[in-house]
């Protein structure tokens, strides 16, 4: 790793979303470091450094800064993205599952912002990205945990912003809409789209958003970057970039 290569740290970075994050930072020119409780697999970027460990677990988010100082003396930009999603109504979801979500989706953000804010202040000029979700600001039934964590998301979002803005530290969330992830087909069974199978299910959900299609982990991936780059959004902060293919622009009695 040379001097002139900036450096990004993406959680849940073999999931949907944050897999094609990493492709899209390492084709860039960025050396990437990701964090995934499940393996990547053997097409991680070469030189860069993936790091198995659960979020949720918050003395695991203090070894995984630990193992990402050794790699690097700065970071660039950190992308919060790990997520999990629990697609159950309020009344049947357990305490259990809402910590769950919460120790995932939400914790991690705050306590990962501790370990990271040195390696960013000494980057000169860094970013956050937080993945949150359109269900921070429109939500459905059966998914409470989820729309929860991401609202939090986008809150603490805004207070970081403020707090982090004389360190050069710019943050900002992404709230992606209908996505083709794993974790979008595997909450395709909660009532909210109607269908016999997946595929009409799916069909279905992408003629209620504007662009009639579901949208491409790549295409958030883009919209991550262009947060993270501090040559397109260097006096963007605190905002939330809403990516649904225009699903919150139309009114639901419509």
């Amino acid at each position: 790793m040379t001097q002139n290569n900036r450096v990004v740290l993406i959680t849940g970075s073999a999931g949907g979303i944050g897999r094609a994050a990493v492709q899209l930072f390492a084709e860039k020119g960025w050396v990437v470091i990701g964090v995934d409780r499940n393996a990547f697999g053997e097409d991680f970027p070469k030189n860069g450094l993936f790091i198995q460990k659960d979020v949720s677990d918050a003395n695991q988010i203090v070894k995984m800064y630990a193992e990402a100082a050794e790699f690097t003396p700065v970071l660039n930009a950190v992308v919060n993205n790990a997520a999990v999603q629990i697609a159950k109504p309020i009344l049947e979801t357990s305490v259990a599952e809402w910590d769950q979500t919460i120790a995932t989706n939400l914790r991690p953000t705050f306590i990962g912002a501790r370990y990271a804010h040195p390696l960013l202040v000494k980057a000169g000029k860094a970013a956050i990205v937080n993945v949150s979700s359109v269900h921070a600001v429109q939500t459905s039934a059966s998914i409470a945990a989820y729309a929860a964590s991401k609202g939090g998301i986008l809150a603490l979002t805004r207070a970081m912003a403020i707090e982090f803005a004389a360190n050069n530290i710019r943050v900002n969330a992404v709230l992606p809409g209908a996505v083709d992830t794993p974790m979008l087909r595997s909450g395709m069974d909660r009532g909210h789209v109607s269908g016999p199978t997946i595929t009409e299910r799916l069909d279905n959900l992408a003629r209620k958003t504007v662009n009639g299609r579901i949208g491409q982990p790549s295409e958030i991936a883009h919209a991550i970057y262009f947060l993270a780059d501090e040559e397109q959004s260097s006096f963007m902060t605190g905002q939330a970039l809403i990516v649904d293919g225009g699903a919150t622009a139309r009114l639901s009695t419509e």
